[in-house]
């Protein structure tokens, strides 16, 4: 390095050829990368898709740093350098190459898988986890591609690698549970981004993600939960998304027992079967239904009313507007609604 520096001390005119063809190089570059990037939005704007969003985003940041590899490159075949200086810079061109494309070519994967995969029917679940092995396959790829260029042989690390393997595997026991219980409940797809779910444990809310170590869930309240892939797989788990979003509910109203059935009846389903042709989230081509029961109570004969809803947290609006109707409709046809009560009879001792 001490003779390369003195010599371009002393030869600095001939750095003035390879220094003019990196600038022409470069802002070749920069003009060639205008034109690609107006191009391939007026593609976009087309075609309308997000694939070529994706595109230019992927080409955006790499683009510059290439046309810098290729002006360096340009530069030194134009320059008298000694073939040993040549050759390093070229190796080092050449693994800033391979890295470049190989991080692109990984952020591209995890924006295909999470903006294309979610509209393929059958695809997996697009997760954090999905996006991650995606990347990291591609990563591994190109460091590999990146030792057969250099000439380094991969057999003694694979060799090391499965020596290593077993106490790796031995100090990580937690990390990799977590790992492949999310892998299968990735694809076993019985729980899937948005559905909401109930663990035995009591935890319940919408799936936002399912990601190497656990799975979050965001529960009605807006706070979110974090469960352990491991805990997960092992839990029972109520998935009120499958088979279907539509979720059967009911409520219970109490009236006098001196109340005409029949009528309560006919007032309960007219009510039910209104709010389902008019309150949001109600389901009106499920027709409600009323029957007696539990029936018979301490103080009350006790009618349940049953309809569906499109999904969990419709329930409790639905539930909410589904009373007052009620309510004011027994209020209209004068059916009581008694408070509990309790009738003691006391029978009196004959005495002295």
């Amino acid at each position: 390095m001490g003779e390369l520096a003195a010599r371009l001390a002393h030869h600095w005119r001939e750095l003035i050829a390879p220094a003019s063809v990196l600038a022409v190089t470069l802002a070749l570059g920069y003009a060639a990368k205008r034109v690609m990037l107006r191009l391939l939005r007026g593609w976009a704007a087309h075609s309308k898709a997000q694939q070529s969003e994706i595109v230019i985003h992927a080409l955006s940041r790499p683009f510059m740093i290439w046309v810098l590899i290729l002006g360096i490159h340009l530069a030194m075949q134009s320059s008298d350098l000694p073939h040993g200086t040549t050759l390093w810079v070229g190796r080092g061109l050449l693994v800033l190459w391979i890295l470049s494309l190989t991080i692109m070519a990984s952020r591209l994967a995890g924006s295909v898988i999470r903006h294309h995969a979610s509209g393929v029917p059958g695809a997996l679940p697009v997760t954090t986890l999905s996006q991650t092995l995606a990347q990291v396959a591609v990563v591994i790829l190109g460091l590999l591609v990146l030792l057969n260029l250099l000439g380094i042989s991969i057999t003694p690390i694979l060799t090391a690698l499965g020596v290593g393997g077993l106490a790796v595997a031995l100090a990580l026991q937690d990390t990799l549970s977590n790992l492949f219980a999310g892998f299968y409940v990735a694809v076993a797809r019985q729980v899937r981004l948005g559905d909401y779910i109930r663990l035995n444990t009591g935890e319940e809310g919408y799936v936002t993600d399912i990601g190497w170590r656990c799975t979050t869930i965001r529960a009605l309240a807006n706070n979110m939960i974090i469960i352990p892939n491991s805990k997960l797989g092992q839990a029972i788990v109520t998935n009120f998304y499958l088979p279907d979003k539509r979720l059967g509910v009911s409520i219970q109203v109490n009236v006098a027992y001196d109340s005409d059935a029949d009528q309560v009846e006919r007032v309960l389903l007219e009510e039910a079967q209104a709010a389902a042709r008019e309150i949001p989230g109600m389901v009106a081509d499920a027709p409600p239904g009323v029957t007696l029961d539990p029936g018979f109570g301490d103080w009350a004969l006790s009618f349940t009313v049953g309809y569906n809803v499109q999904e969990f947290a419709d329930q409790f609006r639905v539930r909410h507007e589904l009373r007052k109707r009620i309510l004011k409709r027994l209020r209209q046809e004068r059916i009581e609604m008694p408070f509990p009560t309790r009738t003691i009879y006391m029978h009196g001792q004959g005495g002295a």
